[in-house]
């Protein structure tokens, strides 16, 4: 549209900013206001929600994913630090469906829908699933780009939690 310049009319303005009103954040108040009675583009249903591929899921969490890697004071841990590992895809909850199969295939994890109700999450933070689950997959089916390296870290922090080696080391940047 853009290219034709059939942004510069209004009905084609209004079009683009139908199609913006049907992206994951809608439109903002101040588009709202301006264009009360626009209506968003229907997207089509997508009805078969369904993993076929474990590559598709790799290259999904590399553009959806996080490997995160958490820390929280703590009174009871020597350290005075508690460690844990989050692995997590997000996505509109438009895709819920499909968020809700990620449990299915892993056999592990939780969906979180968030209090606007706009995205949805699929989290796995069981140590023993992402040890046992996670972990192996993505040995197995590699993430292709930087987000590998997140994967890296987060593998590694595993083995030291796994080796309880994180209880006993102190880092000097920690102290205060």
């Amino acid at each position: 549209m853009l290219k034709n310049k059939e942004h510069l009319t209004q009905e084609g303005l209004k079009q683009i900013i139908s199609i913006r009103a049907s992206s994951n954040k809608g439109l903002s108040n101040n588009l709202k206001i301006a264009f009360p009675d626009l209506l968003p583009v229907q997207r089509p249903l997508i009805v078969d929600q369904e993993i076929k591929n474990p590559d598709w899921i790799a290259g999904f969490s590399s553009g959806d994913g996080g490997f995160m890697i958490q820390t929280q004071k703590s009174l009871t841990n020597k350290v005075g630090e508690r460690v844990w590992l989050r692995f997590k895809i997000t996505q509109h909850s438009r895709d819920l469906i499909l968020l809700k199969s990620f449990i299915n295939y892993f056999g592990c994890g939780n969906i979180y829908i968030s209090k606007n109700g706009n995205h949805v999450d699929y989290t796995v933070v069981k140590f023993s699933d992402i040890i046992k689950k996670i972990i192996p997959f993505f040995d197995k089916y590699p993430i292709l780009g930087t987000k590998q390296k997140d994967f890296e870290d987060f593998k590694l922090t595993a083995d030291i939690i796994k080796n309880k080696e994180h209880q006993h080391r102190v880092n000097p940047m920690l102290k205060k």
